[in-house]
């Protein structure tokens, strides 16, 4: 059985521009925290607009400095379980593991358990102290429905260095991803911020003000009406290669948040054949494939490779036999 309590921190954060309006909702969306718990913080006195306390509807404008500080948070109960995982590697100072689709990497209001972290705890007993925090041992994280490899910390020594280097961007994450559409260059750069989308708080969006989000895409293969990419990423934001390919009109198959009814638009032969691509995608086609770093604690230049899991594989071997490259 494991519990985590994480520590307080302050955040000094400086309204720009097209982020002038209601300071709780400012505060969420920069900080990505419920507006419930950013009202609660308000009212405890942990939130300072230009030296001031606010109210919890006061507007802030473009400038303005607002100070936060976040408590540790309440400590939660995280049980171990005896769930599947693929550990691809591992030693005393980390592990990497093959994600699979569908499981949530920790929990979280709504997957208290089921999660990778629970799977991690059965695993490796000691892992609730590393990293401080809610998240024992977890550097980056990958999307419930994105599949791939991602590297747990299992000492506080490893954690500390592999966030690190995720900060100065020495660790090399490489995706496959199927989009609609092609490429009308290849390779590609999206270098657009992402925030909250205002007009739903669930989705996010390349917005003003958000926080800068780098892309790099290459086609790998080029289907009938589909791209098959390489997918590399400059910086790390929620949903970040599912935004930036809708925000170039190129999002990802099977994703039914950012590229909903898309296949509508086509017409003629080829719309039946993305329809039936559609189809056999279970889910959105995004998988994390290769990744590199240096190991924390000798120095060694790691890397790992992941191919495409069955489901995702499968599409891809249709849509190539029944639409080959012309």
């Amino acid at each position: 059985m494991g519990a985590l309590e994480g520590g307080t921190r302050t955040e000094s954060l400086r309204v720009g521009p097209g982020e002038k309006g209601r300071l709780d909702r400012f505060v969420a969306d920069r900080l990505e925290l419920s507006r419930t718990r950013v009202q609660a913080l308000v009212a405890q006195g942990r939130v300072l607009v230009d030296g001031h306390a606010p109210r919890k509807s006061e507007r802030v404008e473009e400038g303005s400095e607002v100070v936060v500080e976040i408590p540790p948070a309440e400590t939660v109960e995280m049980l171990p379980e005896d769930l599947p995982v693929s550990i691809v590697y591992e030693d005393e100072h980390l592990l990497v593991v093959d994600k699979a689709a569908g499981m949530v990497v920790h929990p979280a209001p709504g997957h208290r358990a089921g999660t990778l972290v629970n799977a991690l705890l059965f695993h490796v007993p000691d892992l609730p102290g590393v990293g401080g925090r809610l998240r024992p041992g977890i550097v980056h994280r990958l999307d419930r429905d994105t599949s791939g490899l991602l590297v747990v910390a299992k000492s506080d020594k490893a954690h500390v260095t592999l966030a690190d280097a995720l900060r100065r961007r020495r660790v090399k994450r490489l995706y496959r991803a199927a989009c609609w559409g092609h490429l009308e260059e290849s390779p590609v750069t999206v270098d657009a911020p992402i925030g909250r989308d205002p007009r739903d708080r669930k989705r996010m969006a390349v917005v003003e003000g958000g926080r800068r989000a780098v892309t790099r895409a290459r086609v790998r293969e080029r289907w009938l009406r589909a791209d098959l990419l390489d997918v590399a990423l400059q910086t790390g934001r929620t949903h970040q290669i599912r935004v930036h390919l809708a925000h170039i009109g190129h999002p990802v198959v099977g994703d039914q948040v950012y590229g909903a009814r898309w296949v509508r638009g086509m017409g003629g032969t080829e719309r039946g054949w993305a329809r039936e691509l559609d189809r056999r995608t279970p889910r959105h086609f995004l998988h994390a494939a290769e990744l590199m770093f240096e190991h924390p604690v000798t120095g060694e230049r790691m890397r790992f490779r992941s191919p495409l899991p069955g489901d995702l594989a499968a599409a891809a071997a249709w849509a190539v036999s029944d639409a080959p490259s012309p």
